[in-house]
């Protein structure tokens, strides 16, 4: 049985007493002159202040008997009513922080108001906490979906800005929303998009993260398939490139697709600096990664295996530094490489300020503890120590989730086979690469499958004079960006 078969209501009777039982709901009557009327309602959810200054005072004004809706509906002070007589849709509602108004004059309908409270347990600020940049705005998503479609459509000032919405959770009736700009985005990507999310039978959706990995092409891969962010000026930056964006209630981070294994290195920093400064530090990054991944592996096959490739310079300070050190080059690289996870987690799941202490002060006792116990050596210390650091340039945490998981498997081959072995992990890891989508887009485009047009804003950051054109591989309904030295409207003229 599906999830969403597990409930079924009836009668609007049989609705009221499942959600009597539950302690936050209440049920009150009101004289609102010849009429009496039943407000039903959960004050977890309504705003108490709306509903005793505004709602209640205006049915009390009330003089003539109410025969049908339209009649009560003129007294309130609101826009968001409605009659409804299908008991899901009226749970839905109630869920959502609606009052449930029963007369006895209108006994086979009902009127739903809507005074939820919106503001309750949400954060007022919206900083960044994950993305930082130093230069460029500040500002990102919060847990308030419709303080984000309001945080978006700033950004994007144009009616062209579609906001589609969609139900997914047969319990938590999650509000998804996605954002595309109509005449721009590649309708193909939209229609899949939606049908995917459509297709989702899930309980309970906490999270945008259990729909990205609901809709993923391949559940089987260390790798994310779409980009996740808490930055407004990114998906801003993706949606007018002709990408789909995913919007969560109760998540203040929104993601987007498809994405390609290039949009996971590419911080919004490299466009507020001029293109020379942002294509070194995007070079920078990409190589930290590589450094992160192979820099263990090739010291371990090294030493084990390939003492001849050693400079004979480097040969004596290499012996000496491990020369007291009892275990294999792989068990020290392991016990390293576990004691930095260590470090990092502990971190990040401790207070900022606890969490910034340890990081520093156990990197500082353990490392050099380790050294004077002669459990590893002063050089392994040091790639370990760089390779942790240069993990940390990855823009996006899950892409440097995936960078520090891949490291392992790379250690083990590089301990049974040496140099063969990187070699074999390097090819497996390519294969795996080269078979990804993302939204049944290939994940390493535009190098394969090859795409010339689009490697101006890839490897590295190109002059704006030769950024004009959006991503070619979505197939965007309207390929140019803008054109420098003339002022023309994107959406509202024909290129």
């Amino acid at each position: 049985m599906k999830p969403s078969e597990q409930f079924t209501i009836d009668s609007l009777d049989q609705l009221l007493s499942i959600v009597g039982k539950s302690c936050d709901f209440s049920r009150i009557g009101v004289e609102a002159g010849p009429n009496r009327l039943t407000l039903s309602f959960y004050p977890s959810l309504t705003d108490a202040r709306e509903l005793h200054d505004n709602l209640l005072p205006a049915l009390q004004r009330i003089e003539a008997p109410v025969r049908a809706w339209a009649d009560l509906v003129k007294w309130l002070p609101y826009d968001d009513v409605a009659p409804e007589t299908k008991p899901a849709r009226i749970a839905e509602k109630l869920q959502q922080g609606c009052i449930l108004i029963q007369a006895d004059a209108v006994a086979d309908e009902a009127l739903l108001v809507n005074v939820a409270d919106e503001a309750r347990g949400r954060r007022s600020d919206n900083d960044t906490e994950n993305e930082f940049s130093v230069i460029g705005p500040k500002a990102g998503f919060v847990e308030n979906l419709t303080v984000n479609l309001h945080l978006l459509r700033q950004q994007i000032a144009i009616p062209q800005l579609i906001f589609e919405e969609l139900t997914v959770g047969s319990l938590s009736k999650t509000t998804v929303v996605l954002a595309y700009i109509e005449g721009l985005t590649n309708a193909e990507l939209v229609s899949a998009m939606r049908d995917r999310i459509k297709d989702i039978d899930l309980d309970i959706v906490y999270d945008g993260s259990f729909i990205e990995q609901a809709i993923a092409d391949n559940s089987n891969t260390p790798f994310p398939l779409f980009l996740t962010t808490e930055r407004i000026d990114r998906i801003s930056y993706v949606i007018s490139s002709g990408q789909v964006a995913v919007l969560t209630s109760g998540s203040p981070y929104v993601f987007s697709g498809p994405s390609t294994f290039m949009d996971f290195f590419v911080s919004p920093e490299d466009y507020y600096l001029n293109w020379i400064s942002g294509s070194f530090f995007r070079v920078i990054r990409l190589l930290s990664v590589l450094f992160s991944l192979f820099a263990s592996p090739i010291y371990i096959a090294v030493l084990t295996y390939h003492f001849e490739v050693i400079p004979t310079r480097l040969l004596h300070p290499i012996m000496l530094s491990g020369l007291h050190v009892p275990f294999s080059p792989v068990m020290e690289v392991l016990f390293l490489e576990t004691t930095i996870e260590l470090l990092r987690e502990a971190g990040a799941r401790l207070p900022a300020k606890i969490g910034q202490t340890l990081g520093i002060v156990g990197g500082i006792v353990i490392g050099e503890a380790s050294v004077q116990a002669a459990l590893t050596s002063n050089i392994l210390l040091i790639i370990v120590a760089l390779s942790a650091l240069a993990s940390f340039t990855t823009p996006i945490y899950k892409m440097a989730n995936t960078i520090r998981v891949l490291r392992f498997p790379l250690i083990l081959l590089s301990a049974l086979l040496g140099g063969f072995g990187i070699v074999v992990g390097f090819t497996l890891l390519l294969a795996h690469l080269l078979q990804l989508k993302s939204l049944d887009t290939p994940y390493l485009v535009p190098f394969f499958p090859f795409r010339s047009g689009n490697l101006n804003d890839s490897l590295i950051r190109s002059s704006y004079q030769y950024t004009t054109n959006r991503t070619l591989f979505l197939n965007p309904q309207r390929t140019k960006r803008y054109r420098p030295g003339r002022k023309k409207e994107d959406i509202d003229h024909e290129d």
